[in-house]
């Protein structure tokens, strides 16, 4: 694991944008594609803005979401809605858009999000988040489901979950499909969510948060945290 640590949230989203950007266009010089995953919230928003200005050729980029709301991507809390304002804009717009609502049957989504999931793995490049509750992607403590999104050896690509004090069910990619991008970040911000971060790293067990399945299972993956 690599762990950077930045002085302010500015400074470390240009650097993980060119991080990115680097690992997307190498990508691309391999294959000829490129596949990125990223989450929502508002964290990653100077990321995406600076991402979203690099140029690579993004027209050979898909771009998806390592978790979604279960909403309609015109809703101001859809994932997608915040991608497509925040990252694919500028020289991003070129990208493609893989998502992860396709109708309003949740089931019925993941299975067709499943299906497009499939022809474009493994991911490329994944940039994860983390709650102060220990949560990475839709894999919340306590959520029905958390087993089986969390079983290395399992088979699914995405899930349906439900998880305490959660407004609206999620779709999330399980752990094999995370575990197995090739390059992994982790982005965080603030004293708290590296406390969280130290405690379940320290305790060195997976099933105290659901990021500590990242952190077992991820041995090469990148940390970047900002004050």
């Amino acid at each position: 694991m690599q762990f950077t640590s930045f002085d302010d949230g500015t400074e470390l989203a240009r650097w993980l944008a060119k991080d990115v950007a680097g690992e997307l266009s190498s990508a691309i010089s391999k294959r000829d594609c490129a596949t990125l995953a990223v989450s929502g919230g508002n964290t990653p928003v100077r990321f995406f803005r600076e991402l979203s200005a690099i140029d690579i050729d993004w027209s050979k980029v898909s771009v998806t979401l390592a978790d979604e709301r279960f909403v309609p991507p015109d809703s101001g809390r859809s994932n997608q809605r915040l991608v497509t304002l925040e990252l694919l804009q500028n020289k991003a717009a070129k990208a493609q858009f893989l998502p992860l609502y396709a109708t309003d049957d949740i089931d019925a989504s993941v299975t067709e999000a499943e299906k497009m999931l499939a022809e474009h793995l493994p991911i490329d490049v994944i940039v994860l988040g983390m709650g102060t509750d220990g949560h990475t992607a839709s894999l919340f403590p306590g959520s029905e489901g958390l087993r089986e999104a969390a079983d290395p050896k399992g088979k699914r690509l995405l899930m349906a979950v439900d998880a305490p004090g959660v407004a609206e069910p999620r779709i999330t990619m399980t752990l094999p499909v995370i575990a197995g991008a090739r390059t992994q970040y982790l982005h965080i911000e603030g004293a708290d969510k590296r406390e969280v971060f130290e405690t379940v790293q320290e305790a060195g067990d997976p099933g105290q948060a659901p990021i500590g399945f990242v952190l077992e299972y991820c041995p090469d993956l990148k940390v970047v945290w900002a004050r």
